[in-house]
């Protein structure tokens, strides 16, 4: 893959321990995963990230708020994720741009899409932050949304499982882990690869989503590979019964 974007939820800057805040120590392993795979490779990667780690518009911690008030909230929670990856990333050596979808000239840049592809260009990692800049709207969306307008080969959600399951194998020993699986069904059966917009999204414009494990030593580097990591899910091959 010659650009992707990796879409990162806010629970992925916290220790799963702790639940909430900020983890230094998964934000630099996340930091230096990205930066080798800049070195060996010289991917373009673009960033989504999420703000369930500080503060998420429809949590239970928003009840009896304007959703549209507590969305808004959200997308501050991602800006503090993405400067904090930020510093983490251009700490192992690799140039970055924070680019938000609400103007905060004082901490980054807005987001223009020519400017964002101009930077991915240049060996930047661009690290999308904000969501869409409106209320209802996930950063899963959000991520489906700036891949295509980047033009990236495709999304690499990382997670804290190892694929999609049919059901939580956390709290399911016997669950079942998918290795690919056609947008149809992910919407369909609910299986929690990302919102059915997002999904929606990807299938009407044949984007590949690539759903891994996010902390597991040289995994974005396999999936950029093309090593059968985690769960691949995208069109159905029409050769296919």
């Amino acid at each position: 893959m010659k650009r992707v974007l990796l879409k990162l939820s806010g629970e992925a800057f916290s220790d799963p321990e702790v639940k909430g805040g900020i983890d230094p120590k998964i934000v630099a392993q996340v930091a230096r995963e990205i930066g080798e795979l800049k070195a060996a490779d010289g991917t373009e990667i673009g960033v989504v990230v999420g703000g369930g780690n500080i503060f998420r518009g429809n949590s239970p911690a928003a009840a009896g708020m304007d959703r549209s008030s507590a969305d808004h909230m959200g997308m501050l929670a991602t800006v503090m994720n993405a400067l904090a990856l930020q510093d983490a990333i251009e700490k192992v050596g690799v140039d970055t741009r924070v680019q938000t979808a609400v103007d905060m000239s004082a901490l980054a840049e807005p987001y223009i899409r020519r400017r964002a592809v101009r930077h991915l260009e240049k060996g930047r990692v661009v690290i999308f932050a904000a969501g869409l800049g409106a209320p209802y709207f996930t950063t899963d969306t959000t991520a489906a949304q700036r891949a295509l307008e980047i033009d990236a080969d495709a999304i690499l959600k990382g997670t804290q499982v190892d694929g999609v399951y049919d059901a939580d194998p956390r709290t399911h020993p016997d669950a079942t882990r998918y290795e690919e699986l056609d947008f149809l069904s992910a919407i369909n059966q609910r299986l929690g690869v990302m919102d059915a917009t997002a999904i929606s999204l990807c299938m009407d414009n044949d984007l590949p989503i690539v759903v891994f494990e996010l902390l597991r030593s040289g995994n974005i580097m396999r999936v950029v590979r093309g090593e059968a990591v985690g769960t691949l899910v995208h069109a159905p091959d029409p050769t296919d019964d």
